[in-house]
């Protein structure tokens, strides 16, 4: 049996903890949760869950982190991983970015900070629905 994970990205913490949180409650023991809060942290997890046959179904990830934005980042997990669903969250989005996302990661959904559990989980099981 192949497991399966969620990923979430954001560069501050309780952000990351608060997503997870709520993916958790919503979705049981369904998926493996995974948190990172860089690119570059998410993209060692995305390989290790790799080599570990485990399939990640989404990455939820912030737009304005450091290091790499968000757009950036899920147009590399899309161009290495182009199963993976991509959903972006974030307050300060500009339109350029989220239609770069659209075109190049293939990006699923915007939500937009503060967002609700309501809305987190309605995208991540359209998304997997």
């Amino acid at each position: 049996m192949v497991e399966k994970a969620i990923i979430c990205v954001d560069d501050e913490r309780f952000v990351v903890e608060s997503l997870l949180e709520q993916l958790k409650r919503r979705f049981g023991k369904e998926y493996i949760y995974e948190g990172a809060e860089s690119a570059p942290e998410a993209l060692d997890i995305l390989e290790d869950l790799e080599q570990e046959n485990i399939e990640v179904l989404i990455i939820v990830s912030d737009w304005l982190m450091p290091e790499m934005r968000g757009d950036e980042f899920l147009i590399e997990v899309h161009r290495r991983f182009p199963k993976i669903i991509t959903v972006m969250l974030t307050g300060q989005a500009d339109e350029t970015a989220i239609k770069r996302a659209e075109k190049y990661a293939n990006l699923y959904r915007c939500l937009y900070k503060p967002w609700t559990e309501e809305e987190l989980a309605q995208t991540i099981a359209s998304a997997l629905g």
